[in-house]
């Protein structure tokens, strides 16, 4: 598991903070899943750490690693909230079978936890961080960066991770307002 730390120049992480919810985003892959957490504190979205998880060999054992590494992720940093990219349906039924299995080994490496799983299409996330459902993985890689304040350069697959997470924080800001707007 290859991860990276915020660097000195983020704000400290939210999570001390008795009204930060803090979210464990997820970019499924066979070969390498990317994750991303970040402590949300009403409007505020602050990144805590990323990575990436490669695997290799067979895939009972790229399987394994995925489970075993978020496992421990979920373990370490505590997630109150997990935000996960949907499978998308490809040409290819045997890469879209595996992915559709490495996402399973990281859902089910949060369920000891008992963490609600909010599920985001690929579209979905690409918009609420870009624009466009349709942006490319640079330009993910790049508003992710603006979005969190983050100078150095992010894996693609960490950034996808970081986007879910992102994306997850605006509909919990947009859930929070329709919910005020309707108790007012």
């Amino acid at each position: 598991m290859n991860t990276r730390a915020a660097d000195s120049l983020q704000p400290a992480p939210l999570h001390r903070d008795p009204a930060c919810v803090r979210v464990l985003g997820i970019d499924p892959g066979s070969q390498i899943t990317g994750f991303g957490i970040v402590d949300i504190v009403g409007n505020r979205t602050a990144v805590v750490e990323w990575g990436t998880i490669r695997t290799d060999g067979e895939h009972s054992d790229r399987l394994r690693s995925i489970f075993t590494a978020l496992g421990q992720v979920v373990r370490e940093y505590c997630p109150a909230e997990i935000a996960i990219e949907r499978v998308f349906l490809s040409r290819n039924a045997d890469s879209a079978l595996k992915l559709g299995q490495a996402r399973a080994a990281a859902m089910c490496a949060t369920f000891h936890a008992n963490i609600p799983i909010f599920e985001y299409s690929a579209r979905h996330i690409k918009k609420a961080v870009v624009g466009r459902g349709a942006a490319e993985k640079d330009q993910v890689q790049r508003m992710v960066q603006m979005i969190l304040g983050v100078r150095e350069a992010i894996a693609a697959d960490a950034a996808d991770a970081l986007a879910a997470a992102i994306c997850h924080a605006n509909a919990r800001l947009l859930r929070g307002a329709l919910t005020a707007l309707g108790g007012a």
